[in-house]
């Protein structure tokens, strides 16, 4: 068994949250784990168990990876839904990844949803996606009910663009955390997809409270 690194060489550069999270990093074997299989981040771990649990991602279907950086989740949908079959969107520029698609841009701009559309198309001959992932998470600021409120209002609006490219059918996966109240976002959930579950993946870290939203069956209204 590799031996557990307890403190880093020359550390007085880095502030303690950075020594704490670069000693979790060496010392995750999911870490490890992603960088033996090429993986850009141990979150692709979390789709493909959110994958064999509920069965989203399959032989060519169109994938929209939100908030895709550094494209973990992109990676796998490429390996599962084929080349080609695959976009991404994020503020942060991402490094290629053979058969996926990516857009540097924020989300939440007003011709997002018509330029991903134009995207699928050109390279699809579709409009419209069969799912959509959302593993991204608002900038925390100390406050619990603040950053509730922030990462609740993402997930919604992120569902909002999901509600516009959708195929009927498809699928929706969104963060949240645990310990905050999600009553609403799971009823409006509800209004749009036939099955709404909570799941947590057993390699999310044990002291994350995050949690996924897995919704299935896209009601087209």
């Amino acid at each position: 068994m590799p031996k557990k690194v307890n403190k880093l060489k020359r550390s007085k550069k880095f502030s303690e949250s950075s020594k704490r999270w670069i000693l979790r990093q060496i010392n995750d074997p999911l870490v490890k784990k992603a960088q033996q299989f090429g993986y850009r981040s141990r979150g692709a771990f979390k789709i493909i168990e959110i994958n064999d649990k509920f069965k989203i991602l399959k032989k060519n279907h169109i994938v929209l990876d939100l908030g895709a950086a550094p494209g973990g989740w992109s990676q796998i949908a490429v390996e599962i839904c084929g080349e080609g079959n695959v976009f991404g969107i994020d503020l942060l520029e991402i490094d290629p990844i053979k058969g996926a698609f990516f857009i540097q841009q924020d989300f939440l701009e007003e011709d997002c949803a018509q330029k991903i559309s134009n995207l699928v198309k050109e390279k699809t001959g579709f409009e419209k996606c069969n799912v959509v992932l959302s593993d991204m998470a608002a900038n925390t600021t100390g406050d619990s009910f603040v950053d509730h409120l922030r990462i609740i209002t993402l997930l919604e609006d992120a569902l909002k663009l999901a509600v516009k490219i959708l195929k009927p059918n498809g699928s929706f996966v969104g963060k949240i955390f645990q310990g905050g109240n999600s009553d609403e976002l799971v009823s409006l959930l509800k209004e749009n997809f036939e099955k709404v579950k909570y799941f947590k993946p057993n390699s999310s870290r044990k002291d994350s409270k995050e949690i996924y939203l897995v919704a299935t069956g896209f009601i087209k209204h």
